[in-house]
């Protein structure tokens, strides 16, 4: 018998949490008053994945936005509700400003912008 003291194995097959992984679920968030998802809006500017931390860097229409808690605690539910995700870390950022220009080309173009 082995002095060494027992280690949990690692769990089989456990899911690997990318940022495609995250950015498919932060596509679940709409604003409400536009009725888009944030990331063909442009409002997610960085996601970053260290092992089960996930960090997103997010603006939102305008400063004064109604709707920005609501947006921005969905996005961290939905992002929590990955498998492998322990934490994560919403960041509101206003640099650079968001304007229309950062809408997903193929949406602005409907929208006839």
């Amino acid at each position: 018998m082995s002095d060494l003291p027992a280690t949990e194995a690692p769990t089989p097959n456990a899911p690997a949490v990318d940022e495609d992984v995250v950015r498919a679920a932060l596509r679940r968030v709409k604003d409400p008053e536009l009725n888009l998802n944030i990331v063909d809006l442009g409002l997610v500017y960085g996601i970053a994945v260290e092992g089960s931390r996930v960090t997103i860097n997010m603006s939102l229409t305008s400063p004064g936005c109604p709707s920005g808690p609501e947006i921005m605690t969905a996005a961290e539910q939905q992002v929590r509700t990955l498998d492998g995700v322990e934490d994560v870390a919403v960041n509101l950022v206003w640099d650079p400003m968001w304007s229309p220009e950062r809408i997903e080309p193929r949406i602005r173009a409907y929208m006839g912008f």
